[in-house]
C-alpha cells in the first residue's frame, strides 16, 4: 500500500496530529500494512522483532498467551503491543485477536523510539497510552477489593456500551457484541455463568438490551 494511502489510514490518531502532514508522510514510508480477518490471531512480532500497532479498522483483543485471559480491549484509532517499548517480558506473554475485520499499521520498537526521540508529542502520546493502561489496570484490582461481582460487571457493560457506541435513531447508545460471557467474565474478574446471570437481570429490568449483533443501554446523561 503506497505512502499516500497510509497517510489518509493514519491522519484521525490523535498521537500524529500535532506532527504535520510532511512529518507524517515521512513516517507513513516506514510504517507496514495489514489486514486481519474476524477471529484472526494478530502476531505481536514479526521473525521474532515485536512490534507496536496502530489500529486504523476494527476491534482487537488483547490476551495473555500464557491464561488465554482477556486482558484489554484495544478500539480503532488506538494503539496495542507499545509494551515492547518498556517492558519487553511482559510483552511476549501477549497476543493479539481482531473482534472483527481489523486494519493495522506496525513498526518495529528501534524505529518507533527513533520517531519518540524526534517528535516529543509523538513520545508523549505512547506515555499517555502506557499510562491510562497502567491506571485502568489499577481501577481492576480496586474494584476486585471493594465492589461486588454484579456491580463490577453492571459498570464494565455500561463503559463498555459508552466507549464504542454508535447512537441510534432512538437516542439508545448502542454498541457491537463484540465480547463472549467468558471474555466479560476474565474483564471483570467474575465466572462466565455470573455474567450470565447480571446480564439477564439487567435485560429484565430494562437496563440494558441485547442479543448476538449488540448491546444497548439508555444514553447516559
Amino acid at each position: 500500500m503506497n505512502t499516500l494511502t497510509k497517510f489518509w489510514f493514519l491522519e484521525d490518531f490523535n498521537l500524529f496530529k500535532k506532527l504535520g502532514r510532511l512529518n507524517m508522510m515521512r513516517i507513513c514510508e516506514i510504517l507496514e500494512m495489514d489486514n486481519f480477518n474476524k477471529g484472526s490471531m494478530i502476531s505481536l512480532k514479526n521473525q521474532n522483532q515485536k512490534n507496536i500497532f496502530f489500529l486504523k479498522k476494527g476491534t482487537v483483543k488483547i490476551v495473555n498467551d500464557s491464561t488465554g485471559t482477556v486482558k484489554y480491549i484495544v478500539k480503532r484509532g488506538n494503539i496495542f503491543g507499545e509494551l515492547a517499548l518498556y517492558d519487553k517480558e511482559a510483552s511476549s506473554e501477549e497476543v493479539a485477536y481482531a473482534l472483527e475485520d481489523c486494519i493495522v499499521c506496525y513498526i518495529e520498537p528501534k524505529k518507533m523510539e527513533e520517531l519518540m526521540a524526534k517528535h516529543k508529542s509523538l513520545k508523549n502520546g505512547v506515555l499517555k497510552v502506557y499510562g491510562l493502561r497502567i491506571k485502568k489496570l489499577e481501577r481492576r484490582l480496586h474494584d476486585l477489593l471493594y465492589k461486588d461481582s454484579a456491580t463490577r460487571i453492571q459498570e464494565f457493560i455500561l463503559d463498555y456500551v459508552e466507549s464504542f457506541t454508535e447512537k441510534d435513531k432512538t437516542s439508545k447508545l448502542v454498541a457491537k457484541n463484540l465480547l463472549s460471557h467468558k471474555e466479560i467474565a476474565n474483564l471483570t474478574n467474575t465466572s462466565r455463568q455470573t455474567v450470565s446471570n447480571v446480564l439477564s437481570a439487567m435485560r429484565k429490568k430494562g437496563i440494558i438490551h441485547y442479543d448476538t449483533e449488540s448491546i444497548s443501554i439508555n444514553s447516559i446523561q
